[in-house]
């Protein structure tokens, strides 16, 4: 019993030195050149969506969703990066006319985006950045929508592309790990046709437009 004892001190002095040599060793402040930095995230999604149908002229609306999200930077320069962001989010969608609501159903939405982006603050503690970049969005899983008259309807949407806008913080906490806040805007336009019985009764050309605001943690390698 003593000797399994001792060995667990033994065990956990090893451990602790371990951890503190590594927290010597990466002495390294803020991001630079050559550096990989992971984020994991929980993001909000903010559709500001604007677009009529053809047929009845409703207003096209989704709601907010939150999701989590992983993303990675690569730093090419102390100064420059680029960002590649991966997540997907479920909204549902409505057609508001006059006094009620069609309901669309629900869709999915995969939208990786990747941005340039500008650190000004090369090896900060506060890594305030900048960036700018394309998106490409996957529509999929599409359904539930309202049947009208007792008659099945269909939702289908055309997948694009957009661009994106973002800004946002890291901040060195304590060697490899950072804390983050980041804000994007995407500007997407898609078309949803929508079917009744298998024919197509309205189409609507509609910019969803989301805010994607999340906050999380960084990893550097």
């Amino acid at each position: 019993m003593r000797s399994s004892i001792a060995l667990g001190i033994v065990s956990a002095v090893a451990l602790a030195a371990a951890w503190s040599g590594a927290a010597i060793a990466d002495d390294q402040v803020g991001l630079g050149a050559g550096n990989l930095l992971v984020h994991a995230r929980i993001v909000g999604v903010f559709p500001d969506a604007t677009g009529h149908d053809t047929l009845l002229n409703g207003k096209i609306a989704t709601d907010d969703y939150a999701i989590p999200e992983v993303d990675a930077s690569y730093f090419f320069t102390d100064y420059l990066a680029a960002e590649i962001i991966a997540g997907t989010t479920k909204h549902d969608v409505k057609d508001e006319l006059s006094g009620s609501n069609l309901k669309l159903g629900h869709v999915w939405l995969l939208p990786p985006t990747l941005t340039a982006q500008v650190h000004p603050f090369g090896h900060s503690i506060f890594d305030f950045y900048a960036g700018a970049g394309v998106n490409y969005t996957f529509f999929y899983g599409s359904g539930g929508s309202q049947n009208i008259a007792g008659l099945p309807t269909k939702v289908t949407y055309k997948n694009g592309y957009g661009t994106a806008l973002e800004m946002g913080i890291n901040y060195d906490v304590q060697g490899p790990w950072y804390v983050n806040v980041d804000v994007k805007k995407i500007y997407l336009t898609t078309s949803a046709d929508v079917e009744l019985a298998g024919a197509k009764i309205t189409h609507a050309r509609v910019a969803i437009n989301p805010w994607l605001a999340g906050v999380g943690v960084g990893y550097r390698f």
